[in-house]
């Protein structure tokens, strides 16, 4: 099941221009459904924007290429696949698929 109940709905998450001044944008869809929108030079990636350590945010971490480092206890993520990269985080967090349709950010939940 997606965030919304049903699995593999495309939510418009941004507009690419709104990437023009940041390299991120947090889709709040309340309470825990929150998600982590990153561009890259190689594209958008999407993740839980939750740290699988603590429940910590990670909306506003370093990113350095497509790794995320958790700002608490500095766990790093891949934002290509979730993949959790070092201590102490032993599990990934969601990764959603994301797509670009005449100039709008979309995001599979």
């Amino acid at each position: 099941m997606g965030l919304f109940g049903k699995s593999g709905e495309w939510q418009e998450a941004a507009s690419v221009s709104e990437f023009d001044s940041t390299d991120r944008k947090l889709l709040d869809y309340g309470g825990e459904n929150q998600i982590g929108l990153f561009k890259t030079d190689d594209g958008f990636y999407a993740i839980s924007a939750w740290c699988s350590h603590q429940k910590t945010s990670m909306a506003h971490g370093d990113l350095e290429g497509h790794e995320l480092m958790c700002p608490l206890h500095g766990a790093r993520f891949d934002i290509r696949t979730g993949k959790n990269l070092s201590l102490p985080a032993v599990k990934p967090v969601a990764s959603y698929p994301v797509k670009i349709d005449d100039g709008k950010v979309f995001v599979k939940v």
